[in-house]
């Protein structure tokens, strides 16, 4: 799946309240160029989530991993004016329940002077679309639990924590050493 289809989202999608007062919005799907803007926002959300220093990506990993031979993360991006203001990136999941696909949305932002426009529920609302489209049957996402501005928009859509669920993770030395191949 070289490239993903979904129709630009205008600004008149965007309610009337929360719409960017001047020039162009719209939402669509990352393309090749656009790797700057979702890294500066990449970062911006890692200094929002009280992590600073941990972005590792680079612009090149960006482009490997959302327009190579075989993506494995796709992007869209909120744009006011020609610049990036809010990114949705996510992949692809499997349920071996239902049998389908699914959406995990890695990341959803939009920077700062823009929140409260509408841009994230544009975002979101185009990654609804697309899986209503594909015949996925979910959309997840992870929220920490102090972001209260982001859990209200999500149960404002109709989003439902998924309390009995608990994240693991696997990462670093630990990884390193579960994941060595004994002889």
């Amino acid at each position: 799946m070289a490239t993903v289809e979904i129709h630009d989202v205008p600004a008149e999608v965007l309610s009337p309240a929360r719409r960017a007062p001047v020039g162009s919005s719209h939402i669509r799907p990352a393309v090749p160029g656009d790797e700057a803007g979702i890294l500066a926002c990449i970062r911006a959300l890692a200094v929002y989530e009280r992590e600073p220093d941990a972005v590792e990506t680079t612009e090149a990993d960006l482009t490997a991993a959302l327009f190579g031979p075989h993506p494995a993360a796709f992007a869209h991006v909120a744009v006011c004016d020609d610049h990036i203001v809010g990114i949705a990136l996510w992949f692809l999941t499997f349920s071996t329940w239902t049998g389908r696909h699914g959406i995990w949305l890695e990341d959803l932002f939009v920077v700062e002077e823009h929140r409260g426009k509408g841009y994230g529920l544009a975002l979101l609302r185009g990654l609804a679309a697309l899986a209503v489209e594909r015949g996925y049957r979910r959309v997840e996402w992870s929220v920490l639990t102090w972001n209260t501005p982001s859990i209200d928009l999500y149960r404002s859509i109709g989003a439902q924590p998924q309390d009995e669920w608990m994240t693991y993770r696997l990462t670093g030395d630990a990884l390193a050493g579960f994941g060595t191949v004994l002889t």
